[in-house]
């Protein structure tokens, strides 16, 4: 981990990624500069508290509006052809908008399949999944995603997946577990809220 920051292929910080779509409004009126430095000094007392042989478990709470400003800063390491994400979390409920340009996530690499067609230039991409952290280990599950408006159906999603993201990023796909960074116990995905917990 670069300077002690995460980032998104970081695969310690990789729960971060997805927590971060749990966290906004619990500091109205602050700037998003003073938001993403609250948000960095947070995810840095994480990563101390996990170095510790009994970290502290007092919760730590990451607001949507901190994840979300953490993120515009450029701190996190975006996937090629990713841009402009903004998440909202409500009660293990994950929703993700974005900016995709699907030429660059395939990197080039071409299909015949016509299936895979939809996938091709610049398009707004929102995701729904349902997030959460237990016994030291995180699960994604994708549930829905919608491109300019239109569902995707499950089984060509199923394919892009398969044929571009999952061989990029290993473990990544629409069902993903992985284990939590830094003795992280429980990440609870609240009303525009995270809350992490070690042990």
């Amino acid at each position: 981990m670069a300077g002690g920051r995460p980032q998104l292929a970081d695969n310690r910080w990789q729960v971060l990624v997805p927590a971060a779509v749990f966290v906004a409004s619990l500091t109205f009126g602050a700037d998003s500069g003073s938001l993403a430095d609250s948000a960095q000094r947070k995810f840095d007392r994480i990563h101390q508290n996990g170095q510790k042989a009994r970290p502290d478990s007092h919760p730590t709470d990451v607001t949507e509006q901190e994840v979300n400003a953490y993120m515009a800063s450029g701190k996190v390491r975006l996937p090629a052809g990713v841009d402009s994400v903004r998440l909202v979390g409500i009660s293990g409920a994950i929703t993700g908008r974005c900016r995709v340009d699907f030429d660059r996530v395939r990197a080039g690499r071409l299909n015949s399949n016509p299936l895979l067609k939809l996938f091709s230039g610049v398009h707004d991409v929102v995701v729904s999944a349902q997030a959460a952290g237990s016994n030291h280990k995180g699960r994604v599950q994708v549930n829905s995603v919608m491109i300019d408006g239109i569902e995707v159906p499950s089984f060509v999603l199923e394919l892009f997946v398969d044929k571009y993201v999952t061989p990029r990023y290993l473990g990544v796909g629409l069902d993903s577990t992985f284990a939590l960074p830094d003795k992280i116990e429980t990440a609870t995905v609240g009303q525009h809220m995270l809350t992490i917990v070690q042990r």
